[in-house]
């Protein structure tokens, strides 16, 4: 059998040469066979049939080639809770396609925030099952949307961050074996299974730095790098994308080795991670910020001239004007304990509950779970549901609904991605698979 090389089918079909490297690392070319770095392609094989060659997005013109910024890249969402990490996809371009979630309740979420801001459903619906179902039962069903999305010649990522309280310190810290520790697990054996272009894992420091969950850690990426993958990790903090917020979380991206040389890149090392990064936390943290001032109901103070306005939990609660928000009025009303809530000086955050947050400071990690309780700066309560949005710098038409229970709204946004750490990550990788 005669062959032609990637050069010789580009000038046969009119197309360009890294498009046909994709459609080759991608399978979509029968007989194409790789030899080391290179594509061999058989002479007599047809013209490929993609959506985006017909519509002239690639087709070469006066001797340039186009690049790929029309390309359109696909996500399969997992563990997608109410969709703080999808929005910020979304929002940088990507699609999504399919939704799976485990809780009715923040799937119920997902629903109504996207109907609420014009969102498009996706296209293979939303699984509120366990992910271990695409292990089994459903295993032929996701393979079929994933053959289907890959028609025209998209790429196809999936996104997910698993439970983490058995990895947080603050959590459960029953690692491996806890219920919710056991579904890092399913998720990366999902991804070695079905093999998509890239993905994205996201947890929380805990998985990364403790040593014995970092040994998890490293077990995981090795089934992963044994499935073809090239990855890179980093350990990141919502303050770096301008997020009011001190919240690490560990990020693995991983690209299949395959499609990385298709896209004409040698290895992972150039991954722009700082890219879209505003803020650098140790300069941040090195900044002169209000400590402790006693609390004084509905005072108004100015905001210091030695702090990043943007960073600072009031610039975010006017920012998204909490108090006209319709989750205004979602926040826990104490039966008790009032004169005690009354006690705790604006910006005291030192004690496991019962945190005052400063109005003219970033807030701790927004989570409200194992008894913790954040209250309001100048108000004697506790935080709504809209000021911990606000803290998660969700755009400010973003709601949950009227009749998801209080514990529900909290848990939910505590669990959630901050949107500006979202999406700048989405940038990166948007830039990283185009460049």
């Amino acid at each position: 059998m005669e062959y032609m090389t990637i050069k010789d089918a580009a000038e046969k079909w009119g197309i360009t040469q890294r498009r046909i490297q994709v459609l080759c690392a991608g399978g979509r070319i029968v007989g194409a066979v790789r030899f080391g770095k290179a594509w061999a392609i058989p002479v007599d094989t047809e013209k490929p049939s993609d959506a985006r060659v017909k519509s002239g997005k690639y087709i070469k013109h006066q001797g340039e080639e186009k690049n790929m910024s029309d390309q359109k890249i696909k996500l399969f969402s997992f563990f997608s809770g109410s969709g703080f990490l999808d929005l910020g996809f979304e929002k940088a371009g990507f699609q999504i396609e399919l939704v799976n979630e485990y809780q009715p309740n923040f799937m119920a979420a997902y629903k109504y925030a996207r109907k609420k801001m014009n969102i498009k459903p996706p296209k293979y619906g939303y699984y509120n099952t366990d992910i271990n179902e695409f292990l089994e039962q459903r295993q032929k069903e996701l393979q079929e949307n994933l053959a289907d999305a890959k028609k025209d010649g998209s790429l196809i990522g999936f996104l997910g961050g698993p439970p983490c309280p058995d990895f947080s310190i603050a959590g459960k810290n029953k690692g491996r074996d806890g219920i919710n520790g056991k579904l890092s697990s399913s998720y990366v054996k999902l991804i070695a299974n079905m093999k998509p272009d890239f993905f994205l894992f996201e947890n929380v420091k805990g998985l990364w730095r403790t040593t014995r969950h970092r040994e998890y850690f490293e077990e995981l990426k090795k089934v992963l790098y044994d499935a073809g993958y090239i990855m890179t990790e980093r350990l990141t903090n919502a303050i770096e994308y301008g997020a009011p917020q001190d919240r690490d979380r560990i990020l693995l991206f991983g690209i299949r080795e395959d499609v990385l040389a298709g896209l004409g890149k040698k290895d992972i090392s150039d991954f722009p991670w700082d890219k879209y990064q505003k803020y650098k936390v140790d300069e941040v943290k090195q900044r002169q910020w209000p400590e402790l001032e006693e609390f004084h109901a509905d005072v108004e103070t100015q905001c210091p001239q030695t702090v990043i306005k943007e960073l600072t939990v009031e610039y975010w609660f006017r920012k998204n004007d909490v108090e006209n928000h319709p989750n205004a009025k979602d926040y826990f009303t104490p039966r008790a304990g009032l004169i005690r809530m009354q006690t705790i000086e604006e910006g005291d955050v030192s004690k496991k509950s019962y945190k005052r947050l400063h109005r003219w400071r970033y807030s701790p990690t927004v989570a409200y779970g194992n008894n913790e309780v954040h209250l309001h700066p100048y108000k004697e309560r506790r935080l709504s549901a809209a000021e911990a949005m606000a803290l998660q710098t969700l755009p400010k038409d973003f709601e949950l609904p009227a009749d998801m229970s209080l514990t529900d709204k909290f848990k939910t946004i505590g669990n959630g991605v901050p949107f500006l750490l979202a999406n700048g990550i989405a940038q990166t990788i948007d830039d990283f698979l185009r460049g």
